[in-house]
């Protein structure tokens, strides 16, 4: 909705991404990657809805390293990280992964989150 923060995922990662809102907005060319972790259309560069996904198997090498590189460049390097995904704090048991690390974002604090 106009007004509204636009969040999208990547690798369990939420950032805000509403400063790229010709980007990212209603009716913007990314506007499908809102909303959801869409890690997979990001490293297929995808925006076909079965993309549209956490899913990364059975991308190639080269996608994955795309993934890594769209990751760092673009989305840590220029949108806020606002929190995670619940797949990524969380083991698929509902248990805590005791692998998360949180991002080095100087302005995010994980208190916020819980």
């Amino acid at each position: 909705q106009e007004g509204q923060p636009i969040y999208l995922a990547v690798k369990g990662v939420v950032f805000d991404v509403t400063s790229g809102k010709e980007f990212y907005g209603k009716g913007a060319p990314y506007n499908a990657l809102v909303g959801k972790d869409s890690t997979r259309g990001v490293a297929k560069m995808s925006l076909d809805p079965a993309d549209l996904t956490h899913d990364i198997t059975g991308l190639t090498e080269e996608e994955l390293k795309s993934l890594d590189d769209i990751f760092n460049n673009v989305y840590k390097a220029k949108y806020p990280i606002v929190g995670y995904t619940s797949r990524r704090i969380l083991n698929e048991d509902g248990s805590p992964n005791l692998e998360f690390k949180p991002e080095d974002q100087p302005h995010f604090n994980i208190k916020d989150e819980f």
